[in-house]
């Protein structure tokens, strides 16, 4: 079996927090969801935690930032095809958050856009070309 990932994260609003990470391709693990929290399925290794602020607190003694005004850490998904990083940024500006809040990168063998969710989280969505990477490999092996 493979490793799971939790990231967690602190929100303002669950709800809308929710709504945008369903809208970004996430489904609602039910047995994890309440006022305070939602469990939000990328994939059978992938869950991003959405915790209200006060809920996030009981986890930690540190200040909790501001993702809006500062960052915490860039969080990044790997995508199909450039088609689907494309897709998936376009959907961001319809469910509140923002696209391209950093460069964007095109290397040929790998292309990748960014979005901003309403609370700031920055998370990144990358396609390799596994064949072009594979020969890159075999080039300096």
């Amino acid at each position: 079996m493979p490793k799971m990932f939790f990231l967690n994260l602190p929100v303002e609003d669950i709800a809308r927090a929710r709504r945008f990470h369903e809208t970004m391709g996430a489904t609602a693990d039910a047995r994890f969801c309440d006022e305070r929290t939602a469990a939000m399925v990328y994939s059978d290794a992938v869950v991003v935690m959405l915790l209200d602020r006060s809920r996030f607190a009981d986890f930690t003694t540190k200040e909790i930032v501001d993702a809006k005004r500062q960052v915490q850490g860039l969080f990044c998904f790997s995508a199909e095809s450039r088609a689907e990083v494309d897709k998936m940024v376009g959907r961001v500006a319809e469910s509140g958050g923002r696209a391209d809040p950093c460069p964007l990168q095109d290397h040929g063998f790998m292309y990748g856009r960014s979005y901003e969710d309403p609370d700031g989280h920055i998370f990144e969505l990358v396609w390799m070309d596994q064949a072009a990477l594979a020969g890159m490999q075999a080039a300096t092996a």
